[in-house]
């Protein structure tokens, strides 16, 4: 061997270990961590839609998938204010997350196998249980998506809906056309145009376009669900650490309602209970003891945060149907913080 060659083959050796080195620093160095560096939690949501993500008259976020991340960045930081929010479209969501530019997605995102299993993704639970559904004009009548035969159906891209709805109306052995759109305030203006004889999306996401809509009582959302729509936060699946915090806060909102805990209780005569499962679960989190407290008094509990704005006393007037808990007709449930 010569000298210039067993020199080669050292700087290649140390090249080699200042690579694995910088990526082992780079691994220690996690989501948590940037986010307890940075003060903030940067959180993707959706552009605007009713009771789940929206900016009300003030300019603040408001709704469901915005308490969530309020929910993470109060676990972490103790205040529901340090959080950026990062507006997506259904197309650039996911692609967002997995290039680092937000921390956590909270945007009424469908858990799909070619989403989880197919991408550097991780879906860290269900936090709101939908299903696809059609919207028409009250005045047609229709009871029953398969009165549509022969209708044009307005439907946002990038989305599994028209996917769905194509399968369903060959299933039936009828004809229709989609119009598809990029934008949601697209697709509602054409509906309400009279471009498109039907709209269809998530039902709770067609509750929230026919809340925007002149004269919502002109509108019917038929009853029929055509597919299992399982929403929930996603985070990228390279950081398990992150992970599980992210996952434990939903739980804990979950695993709160059905214990009691709820935005006063946690102060009050549930207080010891708040602070027993905070401490039990913190540590293994990276989060303080008092982390649940914090969450449940910040934002509310499961049910609350969903009475709150998505609620029969709300624009979308939903019940809670199967959002409801496990043990009260519904079929929300999480392991139990033991």
């Amino acid at each position: 061997m010569t000298s210039n060659s067993a020199a080669r083959r050292v700087a290649r050796a140390t090249a080699c270990s200042l690579m694995l080195l910088a990526a082992t620093a780079g691994a220690r160095a996690g989501t948590l961590e940037d986010v307890k560096a940075r003060g903030k939690l940067v959180c993707g949501v959706s552009e605007g839609l009713g009771g789940f993500s929206e900016k009300d008259e003030t300019g603040a976020w408001r709704g469901f998938d915005v308490d969530f991340c309020k929910a993470v960045a109060l676990a972490i930081t103790g205040d529901a204010t340090k959080v950026d929010y990062v507006p997506l479209s259904a197309t650039d969501r996911f692609k967002a997350l997995a290039d680092g530019k937000i921390d956590l997605l909270s945007r009424n995102s469908t858990w799909t196998f070619s989403r989880d299993a197919g991408q550097n993704l991780e879906f860290v639970g269900v936090s709101y249980f939908d299903g696809q559904g059609f919207m028409v004009p009250s005045i047609y009548g229709a009871t029953s998506p398969l009165q549509l035969n022969g209708a044009t159906i307005c439907v946002l891209d990038e989305t599994t809906t028209q996917d769905n709805a194509a399968a369903y109306f060959a299933r039936a052995g009828l004809k229709v056309s989609f119009l598809p759109f990029a934008e949601r305030q697209d697709a509602r203006k054409a509906y309400a145009d009279g471009q498109c004889d039907a709209y269809t999306a998530d039902r709770s996401a067609l509750a929230a376009e026919r809340a925007d809509l002149p004269k919502p009582e002109d509108h019917t959302i038929l009853k029929d669900v055509i597919s299992k729509e399982p929403l929930g936060p996603v985070v990228r699946d390279d950081d398990p650490k992150w992970v599980n915090l992210v996952r434990w806060v939903l739980f804990g909102l979950i695993d709160g309602e059905e214990t009691g805990l709820t935005s006063t209780s946690v102060a009050g005569d549930k207080a010891q209970e708040a602070a027993r499962l905070g401490a039990l679960t913190g540590p293994t989190l990276g989060l303080s003891d008092d982390w649940l407290a914090k969450v449940i008094g910040g934002v509310g509990n499961s049910g609350e945060i969903f009475e709150r704005n998505l609620g029969e006393e709300t624009p979308m007037q939903l019940s809670r149907g199967i959002n409801a808990l496990w043990t009260q007709g519904g079929i929300l449930y999480a392991p139990p913080m033991q």
